[in-house]
């Protein structure tokens, strides 16, 4: 089976909500649904209170402890078995489920490839952009490959994977330091024939010198994969004294409050993309990152400053930046192929790729906790509290509601679907 980027979080059961299908293990019934409940037209991925929904037509399922594929093609699902863990894959265009698998001890999935195949589990909850995991002097590490065939790995260290390279040899970590006590963190990648974490490369190439690679003490707030599932951009505030590898190196002094950290799945590189005043000042909450269909820009938006930035994936800079009207709330935003859209507090609005200039703006019934535009690109679909409403992107009108008790967060949509 092939979110594109990544994510986090048994027997699958029904969402609260009326007009849904039930599904228990491989089982599936199907209730009469209302009139008013209006089947959704696009399948989309959602994080609810424990885990994932999955929302297609006028079904609803929710996957405790599941990581999507970044394109929501694939979910990694699993379920405590006795002392063990059951595991299996849910392709979720069709639905199917692959046979369960056992795994000894309790294990969560973490980490999953670009490609969707391959998923990385721990034995805790703590992922790159849920805070610090606590301390300890070894990591525990499950690793299903796309046969379902396990390998447990045990990392002297504290660690917290990411996601994988390309050809799945390696896996990129956050390494905390130090481990029984951490206070900051480093990327680094596992090679996964010898277990043993290394540094990984700069932009050009060439190996970080000892001494020089990139501590840091931020969150990260944010992540979104290229479209070409090349590269993941995550986006990182508040860094309090942090210097880049490249300041390492020059002895320059270097020190950022905000930066996306890039990170190349196929060459192994990183390289940091620093943010000018005032990204990262306000909270990180108040921050969002999206990409564009082609994977040419990225956009950072400070909701708080009310401010926007541009940035040129190829040249990795930052070409422009914007003003734009502030507000109070967790940001989010997202991107089609003619406009950005940016939502925070129960506002939704919208401006032009070109210039990035405002083209609209409109309310919604309750605070905005997600954005996801539609492949054809004429509907927006707005999480908010316990619902997902879709909407015309260019008059903000709603065209339909759907309940969806826990809601956190859209993630993304189905791709095939």
């Amino acid at each position: 089976m092939a979110k594109t980027t990544i994510s986090r979080r048994t027997v699958l059961t029904l969402l609260a909500a009326t007009g849904t299908a039930t599904v228990v293990g491989c089982e599936r019934t199907r209730r009469q649904a209302p009139a008013a409940n209006v089947p959704i037209p696009d399948a989309l991925v959602v994080d609810i209170a424990d885990g994932l929904g999955l929302l297609r037509g006028d079904e609803r399922q929710r996957f405790p402890g599941s990581l999507p594929a970044a394109d929501g093609s694939v979910i990694h699902a699993t379920a405590p078995d006795g002392g063990d863990t059951a595991f299996w894959r849910v392709d979720t265009a069709t639905g199917r489920t692959s046979a369960r698998i056992t795994l000894p001890g309790r294990w969560l999935p973490q980490a999953v490839s670009a490609s969707g195949t391959t998923v990385a589990l721990t034995s805790d909850a703590v992922n790159v952009t849920d805070g610090r995991p606590e301390g300890r002097n070894a990591t525990p590490l499950m690793i299903v490959d796309g046969n379902g065939v396990p390998r447990r790995l045990e990392l002297p260290g504290n660690y917290v994977p990411e996601t994988f390279t390309e050809d799945l040899t390696g896996l990129f970590v956050l390494e905390w330091l130090p481990p029984t006590s951490p206070d900051r963190y480093r990327v680094r990648v596992v090679d996964l024939a010898t277990t043993q974490p290394g540094p990984l490369f700069t932009r050009d190439k060439g190996p970080v010198p000892v001494g020089a690679e990139e501590e840091m003490r931020g969150e990260g707030r944010q992540a979104v994969m290229a479209p070409d599932r090349s590269t993941l951009y995550t986006l990182y505030t508040h860094q309090p004294g942090h210097r880049h590898t490249r300041d390492l190196v020059s002895g320059r002094p270097g020190h950022v409050h905000a930066f996306v950290h890039t990170l190349h799945l196929t060459g192994r590189w990183a390289f940091c993309v620093d943010l000018p005043n005032p990204f990262g000042a306000a909270p990180g909450s108040g921050h969002a990152i999206a990409i564009t269909p082609d994977g040419g820009r990225l956009v950072v938006v400070d909701a708080t400053s009310g401010t926007a930035a541009e940035i040129s994936t190829q040249d990795l800079t930052v070409r422009r930046t914007v003003r734009l009207p502030s507000g109070i709330g967790t940001a989010h935003a997202a991107a089609d192929r003619a406009r950005l859209f940016v939502g925070v507090g129960t506002t939704v609005r919208t401006m032009g790729l070109a210039d990035l200039g405002p083209t609209g703006e409109w309310q919604v019934r309750e605070p905005v906790t997600g954005l996801v535009p539609s492949p054809d690109g004429r509907r927006l679909y707005v999480g908010q509290t316990d619902s997902v409403s879709w909407h015309d992107p260019a008059t903000g009108a709603e065209l339909g509601r759907v309940p969806v008790p826990g809601l956190v967060t859209l993630r993304g949509l189905v791709a095939g679907a």
